[in-house]
């Protein structure tokens, strides 16, 4: 239950740039799931909307040039994603926290009739105060350990609200972004569903809030098994990534979703994205690469006078700003290639463990059987 809302124990998280965009999301929420979008760089799907940001010099006019043209398209997926999903399940709206446009994308997916706002990729303490004229929106937080579930519910409270849900992802096993401050601290038991899940609902059976924030368990799941063994842990639902980025809903090119069902874990990789946080993602020659000259790259970062695409996504940048410990790479160039499929360009980001459906793309609706305990349907059906 959320917000009210009975709906599958299933979220599909959000997947940028443009991976979960209105067909996924929408296809996911008419399922009874949790629909994702992801709010970053929208216009990618939208022509219009990239022919008349083509050619933008840097400078001021540029970056509000394409911020705007971002969150126009950000309401144009919101609607569409609420259009598809006829009214059932829940269409959400993920945002890092760590980019800049997070308080404007928050506000316009608000007026456009979002139904639960999903911040990951930094601490939102200010969501409450965002979402403070739509009081209907669930809000989500995304944490990786009891010490920061305490320390958003002890600041929500002082505000009068409680997370509607909260997902705890596991830095070991999800794609993307994760949530440790450095990639040696990936194994770090503190993170383990087995001790992270009992000690949140530890906090609130002390705390009087028992049975009211659902925990949803992030990373790693693959199976109705998996479900079983997070929800008898005491979690409410499960959220995955990967597995819905090569369902034939997916938003992205073919090629993106073959690169990630073919993929082994053998062939992930953990490195530092020029967001400061750790990342999980395909070993493409493009990362492999980049990877290896990485070092010379960072003994030389400085800060730069503008954003190489005038575009500024990030709140704090490692190439633009110069941090020598961070990527030195044009991160929305990178997941912009991989969502056109480009393998000698994209950036990749993938979960760990063996899909559902191995190598193969099938429906969400399929996946949803399968994570359910219900009979696959034969891949001709």
């Amino acid at each position: 239950m959320i917000r009210g809302r009975r709906l599958l124990p299933i979220v599909q998280g959000g997947m940028g740039v443009g991976v979960s965009a209105q067909r996924l999301a929408g296809g996911v929420a008419a399922l009874g799931g949790v629909g994702t979008l992801s709010s970053v760089d929208l216009r990618r799907h939208h022509p219009d909307l990239m022919a008349r940001t083509e050619g933008c010099s840097a400078g001021p006019e540029a970056k509000a040039l394409i911020d705007e043209v971002n969150l126009i398209a950000l309401e144009r997926e919101v609607r569409g994603a609420r259009e598809r999903s006829g009214g059932r399940g829940l269409v959400a709206l993920n945002v890092m926290r760590a980019v800049s446009e997070y308080a404007p994308s928050i506000k316009r997916a608000l007026e456009a009739g979002i139904e639960a706002v999903v911040v990951g990729a930094g601490l939102p303490l200010d969501l409450p105060d965002l979402a403070a004229e739509h009081p209907e929106v669930a809000l989500i937080p995304i944490l990786s350990d009891a010490r920061g579930v305490q320390l958003i519910v002890r600041k929500w409270e002082r505000k009068n609200r409680l997370p509607d849900a909260i997902v705890i992802e596991h830095p070991r096993l999800a794609g993307g972004h994760l949530g440790a401050a450095k990639v040696e601290d990936l194994n770090d038991p503190r993170f383990d569903f087995e001790r992270v899940i009992p000690e949140c609902l530890a906090y609130f059976e002390k705390a009087g809030i028992a049975g009211k924030i659902p925990l949803i368990a992030a990373g790693g799941v693959r199976s109705f098994e998996d479900i079983q063994r997070l929800q008898a842990l005491g979690a409410a639902g499960v959220q995955l990534g990967t597995p819905f980025a090569v369902t034939t809903e997916c938003d992205a090119h073919l090629d993106f979703k073959r690169v990630l069902a073919e993929a082994r874990d053998e062939d992930l990789v953990e490195f530092t994205s020029v967001a400061g946080l750790p990342a999980r993602a395909v070993g493409t020659p493009w990362l492999r690469n980049y990877l290896r000259v990485a070092p010379k790259l960072q003994a030389v970062a400085h800060v730069k006078n503008r954003c190489t695409k005038a575009f500024d996504c990030l709140a704090q940048c490692g190439l633009r700003d110069g941090f020598k410990d961070w990527g030195q790479f044009c991160i929305d160039n990178q997941l912009a290639a991989a969502l056109r499929g480009d393998m000698a360009k994209g950036l990749f980001f993938r979960g760990a463990g063996a899909l559902p459906f191995g190598a193969e793309i099938r429906s969400a609706r399929e996946l949803m059987q399968r994570l359910l305990g219900a009979p696959a349907l034969p891949q001709s059906a």
